[in-house]
């Protein structure tokens, strides 16, 4: 999953999580992440998964944003960029993996670590008899 971090305007410190692509981010009711700034657009940029070239950024034509600073059309994505449409800055995260829990597994290797061992003993205790 990909989470969005607001780190300016009014809903700062908010964390979004992203579920499905494509994103919409803008002013619009219909935008995935509605955010009412000074100089958001309506349908503002959108964030798509493309799968041979990762997290997409598009802005709608004539809609200014920046990546790290750079103004930008269409950008790729990495973790912890900085997006900024008008006076809002975000930042773009990789949710981090949920942990599987593996004690049946540690158990069972161990347990087979146990018993494969006292086999070996058993086998040199009646080759030595």
């Amino acid at each position: 999953m990909v989470q969005l971090k607001v780190l300016s305007g009014k809903t700062a410190g908010d964390l979004w999580i992203v579920r499905r692509f494509p994103v919409r981010i803008g002013r619009a009711a219909s935008s995935s992440l509605k955010l009412e700034e000074p100089g958001v657009w309506d349908a503002h940029i959108q964030i798509d998964f493309v799968r041979k070239e990762g997290f997409v950024l598009q802005t709608q034509p004539n809609a200014l944003a920046s990546v790290n600073n750079q103004p930008v059309e269409r950008s790729l994505l990495r973790n912890g960029d900085l997006v900024q449409l008008g006076s809002v800055k975000l930042q773009f995260w990789l949710s981090e993996p949920r942990q599987v829990g593996l004690r049946f597994r540690e158990w069972l290797t161990w347990t087979a670590i146990t018993v494969i061992s006292l086999g070996q003993v058993a086998v040199i205790y009646w080759l030595l008899r």
